[in-house]
């Protein structure tokens, strides 16, 4: 059951993401949460504080996707299968539900002006590398956390730029294509996934648009 805090943080994530920065104020949680005017001032005193706990919020909801993620990964698991969960994901992260990567754009600005945030994104970034090297090495990947988190900031920044840019630039630049930018990530951060990125044939049928 999600508890009042959890509450409104995750309204402090979607108005991020809907509204960016300057739309997240104690009002605007209180309003989209539905909860009674102050609520949200009485659990975080200043904007500040609201950025950090949606920060915090995030990094608890992306480790506990990752455990779930563990879980079901079968022992058998192989390079190629890794390499497929990549476009998944980045289709999952543009097209189908950005809510989530919006509000990490708005959390890493305000990161750069915000010790507080800055400290609590980066419990997030360390998660994820440090369990995306641990699914790699699962199938047989010898990766490191460096390289895994060498692979975030390459899908951070590829989406970004397809969740900013028109369609035709992205066709123009070669990122209309979610298949083939999730596999061509997945082997430019490891060395040792040359076969796992090789889909000879693929006519790009996943395209956005």
């Amino acid at each position: 059951m999600t508890s009042r805090r959890e509450l409104l943080c995750d309204t402090a994530i979607a108005i991020l993401a809907v509204e960016g920065g300057r739309g997240l104020t104690h009002r605007a949680i209180d309003r989209e949460a539905g909860v009674p005017q102050g609520t949200t001032k009485n659990y975080f005193k200043t904007r500040e504080a609201i950025l950090e706990a949606a920060a915090h919020r995030m990094t608890t909801l992306h480790r506990a996707a990752v455990d779930r993620l563990r879980e079901t990964t079968p022992a058998d698991i192989s390079p190629t299968d890794v390499s497929e969960l990549y476009p998944a994901l980045l289709r999952r992260a543009v097209a189908d539900d950005p809510t989530q990567m919006l509000a990490m754009v708005e959390l890493y600005l305000e990161a750069v002006r915000r010790p507080g945030v800055r400290q609590a994104l980066s419990g997030m970034v360390v998660a994820n590398a440090e369990a995306g090297a641990a699914l790699h090495q699962a199938a047989g990947v010898p990766s490191s956390v460096r390289d895994a988190g060498l692979l975030d900031a390459y899908f951070l920044g590829v989406a970004v730029s397809m969740l900013a840019l028109p369609l035709d630039t992205l066709r123009t630049i070669g990122l209309d294509d979610p298949y083939a930018l999730g596999v061509g990530l997945f082997a430019a951060a490891s060395a040792h996934t040359g076969e796992a990125g090789d889909r000879g044939g693929h006519e790009g049928d996943s395209r956005i648009g």
